[in-house]
């Protein structure tokens, strides 16, 4: 479904059953895969890469060099840029073109969220089932199943798949520099936290 008001170039690719609402662009070479939702005002670079089950919501801007892999969430206003050293001029004082800078990208891994009006920063990555909060700024690469927050973004615990944030033996939520066994307080899926590395216990692996 795409709305009569968006704007979708010829040669983008639109995947099965994705819906595309009013105002939203999506430009030349824009991949978006299946069962996708592209909110309101969306806006979609050229080459852009989407993978299926993707929610882009109303106002976000996903700039050329972005590549978002399946069951990713981009709240609304959100911005994921590409130029980490951005000048409208060159040096001489002309009006800078494609040939005057370097398109640094970024990758948003597997069910990864990025809350509502938050900056991802050009050159970095978001990894899996990691939640950036809403109005944080990320400079850095953020870990699996991280919770960053604030200006610069810094880590403040750590989530599980399904988002909730995981918490310790007396049910209390880890911090930033865990490290332990945690556990989700929805599902109970349990976690090894060391580190930067957040990693789901299989449940074979959990003692009787």
């Amino acid at each position: 479904m795409i709305h009569p008001s968006a704007d979708v170039s010829a040669d983008a690719r639109i995947g099965e059953r994705t819906k595309i609402w009013n105002r939203a662009q999506v430009r030349e070479g824009a991949v978006v895969g299946d069962d996708c939702i592209v909110g309101s005002g969306a806006y979609i670079d050229a080459g852009v890469r989407i993978g299926d089950r993707v929610k882009i919501q109303n106002d976000a801007l996903v700039y050329h060099g972005v590549t978002v892999e399946s069951g990713v969430f981009i709240g609304p206003g959100a911005i994921l840029t590409n130029d980490r050293f951005p000048r409208a001029i060159t040096l001489a004082g002309t009006l800078a073109g494609a040939d005057d800078w370097t398109v640094s990208t970024i990758l948003l891994r597997e069910g990864c969220s990025v809350g509502a009006g938050a900056v991802v920063v050009a050159g970095t990555l978001v990894g899996r089932f990691a939640t950036v909060g809403a109005g944080a700024v990320v400079i850095r690469d953020v870990p699996d199943h991280a919770l960053v927050a604030g200006n610069p973004a810094r880590r403040i615990g750590w989530v599980c798949a399904c988002g909730q944030r995981l918490v310790d033996a007396a049910d209390r939520p880890v911090r930033g520099e865990y490290a332990g066994e945690a556990t989700c307080p929805d599902d109970a899926s349990r976690y090894a936290v060391s580190g930067d590395a957040c990693i789901a216990i299989a449940a074979s692996e959990v003692p009787a």
